[in-house]
């Protein structure tokens, strides 16, 4: 299995090069140049599998280049008790009749991201034995929240690594922003940006196809990387749950094998319900794939209508990590919609980038709308629905969760589809405390962060994460602001450069 770039379809490097660049030299994103398949009876098999082995069984579909004994090097490290609060690493919890939350956010840092944070430190690693690199691997992260401490935890005091990471100032709950602030690890280095994630993203971006930071690099044995969701080794691991959680509902009877099922996806940087569109062509039998946006609708409107476009007002919302207007593998989605029309693609971003809007053709829209549906909510309905699934189901939910919860029932609603459906639930209501408590008691409180969280743990009678609980006693070790255009120096300051 090779991996093309979708700005340059002549691009063939092996996974392991595709995870150590992270992103191809002219901008592009790494795509393996085919999707691998899997029979239903696979599937089926898994059921019987722990986690760590189904991993196992779809990477070697994809790192063909690793040996048997290193993917299992990996999985067996990642998906442990050790780093999770489940055997299972996933849980899956009936919500009502025929709606399954895949609960993705029982590990170090409580939110989905860990699933596929928790692995890529060893897929890189192991990526640059392979390929004989002699260089530290310096890991730019640009977070609207999740990510940024997943990656950190993930990486921190990895040898032959360093992490430094991004995150809006203003943008992420002040709950994320402790836990990135209280970092352990030697390796590590946090940032806040006077701007939006989209800013911190372009900043990143920029900064590793800059050819001059790139010739600084070199001279001081430095190659950067990414931990983000445009690469590869970040996205791959996220397609696993969702052909567990299908495998998992098979083995518990709740669906028999063969039977289609819909995936609901809150998203904005677009990579967790691409890894459910990858699992769908895998061969997991899916209906729809429904993509949950808050306010920020961008990917509501262009699903709907083919045209996407940033030029619109950015809000800061109670589900900050899909606080984008700029989606990035979207690229991916495009690229594998077009059949691998890189000239497109280029065309399309290239408009992105200059004006900040494109429109696909009639051909690509005809097969959005084949794959997906789209639907979106504000802040008020957010809160609306945590409050109506306590009272209802006495299950308590992040905003993010809350957001598919409320775009599914309008779907629903619209459609009458009663297909059975799979939320993806992405993160601990904990972690988004000032909102879920407003949600659950119906108004505003004025007390601190800890006692918020506490009062959350009294309501729905369900523990507090120990990660989360033990930040309140935890020193702040970064609290360095600075403004978008200063991005650049900063990492090169950063690096001793």
């Amino acid at each position: 299995m090779l991996y093309n770039s979708t700005r340059n379809s002549n691009v063939k490097v092996s996974s392991a090069e595709a995870i150590t660049q992270g992103i191809s030299a002219e901008g592009g994103l790494f795509v393996p140049e085919s999707i691998p398949s899997l029979s239903l009876d696979e599937i089926k098999s898994m059921g019987d599998m722990k986690y760590a082995d189904r991993a196992f069984y779809i990477f070697s579909k994809y790192l063909t280049d690793f040996t048997e004994a290193e993917i299992h090097y990996c999985t067996d490290n990642a998906y442990s008790t050790k780093n999770f609060d489940s055997e299972n690493i996933t849980e899956i919890s009936h919500l009502f009749d025929g709606t399954y939350m895949l609960e993705l956010w029982h590990g170090p840092t409580c939110a989905f991201k860990d699933l596929a944070l928790q692995i890529l430190p060893y897929f890189l690693t192991t990526s640059a034995k392979k390929i004989n690199l002699d260089k530290k691997i310096v890991i730019l992260v640009a977070t609207s929240g999740d990510t940024g401490k997943a990656a950190l935890e993930g990486f921190k005091d990895v040898e032959g690594t360093s992490i430094l990471v991004f995150y809006p100032e203003d943008g992420v709950s002040p709950m994320q922003k402790r836990q990135m602030k209280t970092q352990e690890g030697s390796n590590v280095g946090v940032c806040a940006l006077k701007g939006n994630f989209d800013d911190c993203q372009n900043g990143v971006k920029a900064i590793f196809t800059d050819g001059d930071v790139k010739s600084l690099l070199d001279e001081n044995g430095l190659m950067f990387s990414s931990a983000n969701s445009i690469n590869w080794g970040r996205l791959v691991p996220q397609v696993v749950y969702y052909v567990s959680a299908y495998a998992e509902l098979v083995k518990d009877g709740e669906i028999s094998l063969g039977d289609k099922i819909n995936i609901v996806v809150p998203t904005g940087n677009f990579g967790n319900i691409l890894a459910a569109y990858y699992a769908k062509h895998m061969g997991v039998p899916v209906n729809k794939l429904i993509c949950a946006s808050n306010i920020n609708n961008v990917l509501t409107d262009f699903i709907n209508t083919g045209i996407y476009d940033r030029n619109r007002d950015f809000h800061t919302t109670v589900s900050p990590s899909m606080d984008i207007l700029i989606s990035s593998n979207l690229e991916r989605l495009l690229y594998l919609l077009t059949d691998r029309n890189d000239e497109l693609i280029h065309d399309w971003f290239g408009k992105l980038a200059s004006e900040g809007r494109y429109e696909v053709n009639d051909d690509v829209k005809s097969r959005l709308k084949e794959e997906f549906c789209a639907g979106f909510c504000d802040d008020v309905q957010t809160k609306n629905t945590i409050h109506e699934l306590f009272e209802k189901y006495s299950y308590t939910c992040d905003t993010h969760t809350a957001v598919a919860v409320k775009v599914y029932n309008d779907y629903k609603a619209a459609t009458g589809d009663n297909t059975r459906t799979l939320i993806a639930s992405t993160a601990s209501p904990y972690k988004f405390s000032a909102a879920v408590l407003e949600a659950l008691e119906g108004g505003v409180s004025d007390i601190d962060e800890y006692a918020k969280v506490e009062k959350i743990a009294e309501i729905s009678k369900t523990p507090v994460p120990p990660a989360l609980a033990g930040l309140k006693t935890k020193p702040e070790r970064f609290g360095d602001v600075i403004d978008k255009t200063e991005q650049k120096q900063y990492v090169l300051k950063s690096l001793g450069i």
